[in-house]
């Protein structure tokens, strides 16, 4: 599924960069853009054009696809439930459990 929320792709380039160990000052001079606009792409705040997002992309070594599809989870056959809340992303997985406890909490 495709991402489309600004907020959500400026998170993914924000844990990007942090992972690669970059500053934003460097990622922005890599990609020709200036330090506000990256730091804006970032926060969610602005709209990229393509030519920023392929040079964003080969300053991060990384492919569109890493920042506007969203993250795959594939559930083995069979598996449990708490298995499959296991493979969620955290926060994810934090909501089931609010959830299911909210669920519980209902019975008693």
């Amino acid at each position: 599924m495709l991402v489309f929320d600004l907020m959500e792709i400026g998170n993914k380039l924000y844990a990007i960069r942090k992972q690669k160990g970059l500053t934003q000052a460097q990622v922005a001079e890599e990609a020709g853009l200036s330090d506000r606009t990256y730091a804006d792409i970032e926060r969610g705040s602005v709209n990229m054009r393509i030519e920023s997002v392929l040079r964003i992309c080969e300053a991060l070594g990384i492919t569109p696809n890493d920042i506007f599809v969203e993250d795959q989870i594939i559930v083995p056959i069979g598996a449990t439930l708490a298995e499959r809340v296991d493979l969620l992303p955290e926060k994810n997985r934090e909501t089931a459990k609010q959830l299911l406890e909210v669920y519980l909490n209902s019975l008693e």
